[in-house]
């Protein structure tokens, strides 16, 4: 029975995506003719935003260096990057692991370029956190840099905090990733950075 709900619900599901995507098709032709239907179209197909995140795809050894304290050296420790382009080459999906101070700690990351919106966008979870971070920002013409921003409550106070990702990319694809935050002064501070050495086939 259990199963036969599921095939149902599976089939209505269809059946209403089918009938919204007619209605969608039929408004925008009457609404905005060609021009309405071209933009949408546009709107929704991977191009050359999406090709300058092409060197974050791939397996890579990555080294974690994490500062706690400013004053003092970081935490170093190793981890394990696993990203490959999903959803017809929109976005591409990043699957970290590593280990901290001896404990496993996963993360899952997502990053794409928004046709509409022209602008790059990120989102970040891991087994740190109960918290999503969103970033936006831009990636230089070459490809070899970008600064992503986001406001995040922080850990201790629960307010807002400005929080930015700066990334250098090598022409071999190996990469950093430099995690900066605000501190109390609204000073930049790096507190956390992610070597990525690009695995060899």
């Amino acid at each position: 029975m259990m199963k036969g709900c599921f095939r149902i619900a599976g089939v209505m599901a269809v059946a209403l995506a089918l009938a919204t995507g007619a209605q969608a098709q039929q408004a925008t032709t009457t609404a905005g003719g060609a021009g309405t239907i071209k933009a949408l179209e546009n709107a929704m197909t991977p191009g050359e935003g999406q090709k300058k995140l092409d060197f974050l795809v791939g397996t890579f050894d990555v080294k974690v260096r994490t500062w706690v304290d400013p004053s003092k050296p970081p935490y170093e420790s190793m981890a394990t990057s696993v990203a490959t382009w999903v959803l017809g080459g929109r976005y591409v999906q990043q699957m970290l692991a590593g280990h901290i101070n001896g404990e496993p700690w996963s993360g899952i990351g997502y990053a794409g370029y928004d046709n509409v919106a022209k602008k790059y966008v990120s989102t970040y979870m891991d087994s740190g956190s109960t918290g999503m971070e969103w970033f936006t920002g831009t990636v230089s013409p070459d490809g070899k840099l970008a600064k992503l921003t986001a406001t995040i409550p922080d850990d201790s106070t629960g307010k807002p905090v400005k929080v930015e990702m700066r990334l250098n990319v090598a022409t071999n694809g190996d990469h950093v990733t430099e995690m900066w935050q605000a501190d109390k002064s609204g000073k930049m501070v790096k507190v956390m950075d992610l070597q990525y050495t690009r695995r060899k086939p």
